[in-house]
C-alpha cells in the first residue's frame, strides 16, 4: 500500500502553480496579483481589479477606458435567453436558474468554439456582464416585473443594481456593492474555482467551466453562509430575543453559527474587516442600526467565547439586506463577482494547460481479493 500524505478535502495539498491570488491564513494576508486586499478595497473599483486578475497588472487610464468599454458592451442578452428565463418553473431557485442559463449562453457566443486565449479573454467579457444581467432580469421577471435595459453610462456595479431595483442607485449604494464585488472576486482555489480549473484542464469551454463552478458555488458548504446568517438575524429580530441569548442557546445546543472561522485564515478574514466598515455606514445612512448593531453583538460574542473570527460571509448578509438585495440572491450575486476570478483562472489555466487528474489513497480490501463465483457466495 502506498504511504503517500493524504490530506482530507485536500487540506494543504498544493494543486497547481498560479500568480492570481495569495492568501497568508495566518497573517490575514489575502493579495490579488500580489496587491493586498485592503489597498484595493480602499483605491480600486470592480472593473480595474478584474482587468489586474485578468491581465496580471494594473491598467493604465486607456487600459482601463478600454476594458470598461468592452464590458459596457458585452451588456447583450440574446431574447431567446430572457424567453428561456421565463420558462422555468417558479419552484426554481435564482442559483438553479443561474446554473442552467449560463450554461446555455454558450449557444449564442461568437466564440463558442474557440479555446484559444484571446477568445477565452472575449467570453470572459461577456460572461462578467451576463452574469450580472441573468441574475438581475430573472429576480424581476419572477415577480412580475418587467426587465430593465441596461445602461452603458453605470459602471458595472451601479448597472447590476439598476437593472435589479429599476432606480438609479445611490453614490452609497454603488460604493458597497462595487468593494463586496471587489472582496468577492477571487481567493484561489476555493471549491468552485478548482471545480472551473478542473473542467477547463480537460479542454472543455469556458461556459462548461463557469457551469460547474456555479454548480459547486450552490452547495451549502461553499456558498450559502452569508443567507444562514441572514435567517438568523432575521430569527432573532421576530422573536425579539437578546442576540447574544440567542446564539449561546445555539451553541449549548451545538449548533453552527454561519458567518465564523475559515478553512483558510487563522486570524481575521481582512475581507470581513471591509463588510463590517460598510455595513455601519449602510446602517447610519439608513436609519437602520438594527441589523449592524445585532451583527456586532454576536461578533464579539463569538469572537470571546469560540475564538473564531467572522469571515467575508457574515456582514455581507447584513450588507445585502440593507441593500435591498433578496436572501436566495445572495449566492447568485457571490457568481456576479466571483466570474472575475473564474475567468482568470480558466485562462491562466489553459495558458499552460496539463489534465489535472489526482490519484484517490486506496482503502478498499487488499489486493489480490479472488473472484467467487455466484453460486458459491
Amino acid at each position: 500500500m502506498s504511504t503517500a500524505v493524504v490530506g482530507k478535502g485536500l487540506e494543504g495539498i498544493v494543486a497547481a502553480n498560479s500568480g492570481i491570488c495569495w492568501i497568508d491564513g495566518d497573517a490575514g494576508v489575502l493579495a490579488y496579483r500580489g496587491i493586498d486586499i485592503h489597498e484595493l478595497a480602499e483605491r480600486s473599483n470592480f472593473e480595474e481589479t478584474a482587468y489586474l486578475l485578468w491581465f496580471g497588472k494594473l491598467p493604465r487610464r486607456a487600459e482601463l477606458d478600454s476594458f470598461r468599454k468592452r464590458l459596457t458592451e458585452a451588456r447583450e442578452l440574446d431574447p431567446k435567453m430572457i424567453d428561456l428565463l421565463r420558462s422555468f418553473p417558479k419552484s426554481a431557485t435564482p442559483m438553479e436558474v443561474l446554473r442552467t442559463a449560463v450554461s446555455a449562453l454558450s449557444f449564442y457566443d461568437p466564440d463558442e468554439s474557440d479555446n484559444q486565449h484571446d477568445a477565452n479573454v472575449s467570453k470572459s467579457f461577456r460572461l462578467t456582464s451576463q452574469i450580472a444581467m441573468l441574475v438581475a432580469a430573472y429576480d424581476r421577471l419572477r415577480k412580475g416585473k418587467t426587465v430593465i435595459e441596461q445602461d452603458r453610462s453605470l459602471s458595472h456595479a451601479a448597472n447590476f443594481l439598476w437593472m435589479l431595483n429599476g432606480e438609479k442607485p445611490s453614490v452609497t449604494a454603488t460604493k458597497t456593492f462595487d468593494l463586496a464585488l471587489i472582496l468577492h472576486a477571487d481567493h484561489e482555489l476555493n471549491a468552485s474555482t478548482f471545480a472551473a480549473r478542473v473542467i477547463a484542464a480537460t479542454l472543455s469551454d469556458i461556459h462548461s467551466a463557469v457551469t460547474g463552478a456555479i454548480g459547486a458555488l450552490k452547495g451549502p458548504l461553499h456558498g450559502g453562509a452569508n443567507e444562514a446568517a441572514m435567517r438568523m438575524l432575521f430569527a432573532i429580530d421576530k422573536e425579539g430575543a437578546d442576540p447574544v441569548q440567542y446564539v449561546a442557546e445555539l451553541l449549548a445546543q451545538k449548533k453552527k453559527i454561519s458567518g465564523f472561522g475559515h478553512r483558510v485564515y487563522h486570524t481575521e478574514d481582512p475581507r470581513a474587516t471591509h463588510l463590517r466598515q460598510m455595513s455601519e455606514e449602510l446602517s447610519e445612512s439608513s436609519g437602520n442600526t438594527k441589523w449592524f448593531k445585532m451583527s456586532r453583538a454576536i461578533e464579539k460574542y463569538i469572537l470571546a467565547e469560540k475564538k473564531l473570527n467572522a469571515n467575508v460571509d457574515f456582514y455581507s448578509a447584513s450588507t445585502y439586506t440593507m441593500l435591498g438585495i433578496d436572501l436566495d440572491l445572495f449566492t447568485p450575486i457571490f457568481a456576479v463577482s466571483r466570474i472575475a476570478g473564474w475567468a482568470a483562472h480558466v485562462i491562466e489555466q489553459l495558458d499552460d494547460n496539463r489534465l489535472i487528474r489526482p490519484r484517490a489513497e486506496y482503502i478498499g480490501p487488499e489486493y489480490p481479493v479472488k473472484y467467487t463465483p455466484l453460486e458459491s457466495r
